[in-house]
């Protein structure tokens, strides 16, 4: 009898040390900044950091922050944690100095869903032929950015001055043309492509108010994007000392708690619950795996 007890508390002590070497090993230390950008919850750079609905969604190499899509990565040159806002530069993109291929800007389901261009975002498509979408059936999809024109970024902007034509208009006089150009929201782009759209490039600036007047060459050219998580306990979690993460295997809410806080409560101090808590410290992996050794010491030595 002692020896099948035996076995079954040595096979006990085995899956519980698994189990808590599994936990243990999960509970990353949690990156703060990247380069000057502060890392903070939803977002995480590293294992089992944030929120599992923006994992692996951020790349910190180096000093360099990036935002990782389905399209390439784009370098984050902001987080703005009171707006719930992330300004990106895409560096394939055209601007008001610089001609680039285009390509298209595209994000994944869940980004669609968690973080997408936000509305102050404009998508400029330039040298778009008289067959586009948006210069035929869709030119509903087009609007004007605080009031500039196609003409003003033909004539103003070095790099797309090569789109200017001009043809003899009698009287020895020319008339200039310019091809066709498109401001237009996010939805627009993921919908078709620039192939569908049938235009050459595009840029992306962001309308924060202050885009009227000022010439295309100070515009803020980047997109900004909107971020939303479900919240989901971890204000409560960094009130108590804890940092806010997830399980990497089930996706579960955790808060990892530092090894020296011993509050007992279900934030730090290294209980557990139903909807997420902190991981166990230490500590407690010492003193449970002590108990149990101490257990089958005695039974090998039938001290019961």
């Amino acid at each position: 009898m002692t020896s099948r007890l035996l076995f079954f508390f040595f096979f006990l002590f085995l899956f519980t040390l698994t189990t808590l070497t599994s936990t243990a090993s999960g509970a990353t230390s949690c990156r703060t900044s990247c380069g000057s950008i502060p890392i903070n919850y939803p977002f995480g750079i590293d294992k089992g950091c944030g929120s599992p609905q923006l994992n692996a969604m951020l790349n910190c190499s180096s000093t360099d922050l990036y935002f990782v899509t389905p399209s390439g990565g784009y370098k984050v040159r902001s987080i703005d944690y009171d707006r719930n806002t992330m300004v990106v530069f895409d560096p394939l993109m055209s601007t008001c100095s610089i001609l680039q291929p285009h390509h298209d800007f595209k994000l994944s389901d869940i980004q669609n869903v968690v973080i997408r261009p936000s509305y102050d975002t404009v998508f400029a498509l330039f040298n778009c032929s008289n067959v586009s979408p948006v210069h035929n059936r869709y030119q509903n999809l087009c609007f004007s950015a605080a009031g500039h024109s196609c003409d003003e970024l033909y004539s103003s902007c070095a790099s797309f001055r090569i789109f200017n034509t001009s043809s003899p208009n009698g009287n020895n006089s020319t008339l200039r043309a310019t091809p066709f150009c498109c401001f237009t929201s996010y939805d627009t782009v993921r919908v078709m492509s620039m192939n569908i759209l049938d235009c050459s490039h595009y840029t992306t600036v962001i309308d924060d108010g202050k885009m009227r007047g000022v010439a295309p060459i100070d515009w803020s050219y980047g997109i900004e994007l909107s971020y939303s998580v479900p919240e989901i306990g971890c204000d409560r979690c960094r009130k108590s000392g804890g940092t806010c993460g997830f399980d990497v295997e089930t996706e579960i809410f955790l808060c990892q708690c530092p090894v020296s806080n011993n509050i007992s409560t279900r934030d730090c101090g290294g209980g557990v619950s139903d909807r997420g808590g902190c991981k166990t410290t230490k500590a407690n992996y010492a003193t449970l795996l002590l108990a149990m050794s101490y257990l089958l010491f005695a039974l090998s030595y039938d001290l019961f």
